[in-house]
């Protein structure tokens, strides 16, 4: 498989949760409220949002680190799967549950397309384990 294609999937999430994740920790009372229409008040919902931040960009830098280095692409892209199933599977619940959004609907399909293009590329690349 063409690594500049593998590596494609790794760095269109990279890019988006890197963006969601200062979304929603740089300044919580400042952009929650504008994008979703609820005040973040709260220290603890401010401590929440900023966690949420940094998981991202944990995640997002483990990514990168899997373009460039190409020993930890497997890693990465297994972690990308998981993640991007693991936030498909919450609004799947959401929608199951609290009904369906529209807004939200869409990440759900985003997401779902991420952790099925990451399945493909494990799947069409040669690993010796």
């Amino acid at each position: 498989m063409n690594r500049t294609y593998r590596n494609l999937h790794l760095g269109i999430s990279a890019a988006v949760v890197i963006t969601a994740g200062l979304i929603y920790g740089t300044n919580p009372e400042k952009f929650l409220p504008y994008i979703f229409n609820f005040s973040v008040e709260e220290l603890e919902l401010k401590n929440i949002f900023r966690a949420i931040m940094g998981v991202y960009l944990g995640f997002a830098t483990y990514w990168i680190i899997g373009i460039i280095k190409a020993k930890y692409w497997q890693g990465a892209t297994i972690s990308n799967i998981v993640f991007m199933g693991g936030l498909a599977l919450g609004r799947f619940i959401s929608t199951m549950l609290d009904g369906i959004s529209i807004q939200w609907l869409i990440a759900l399909i985003l997401e779902l397309f991420m952790m099925v293009w990451g399945i493909y590329n494990l799947s069409k690349s040669n690993f010796d384990n």
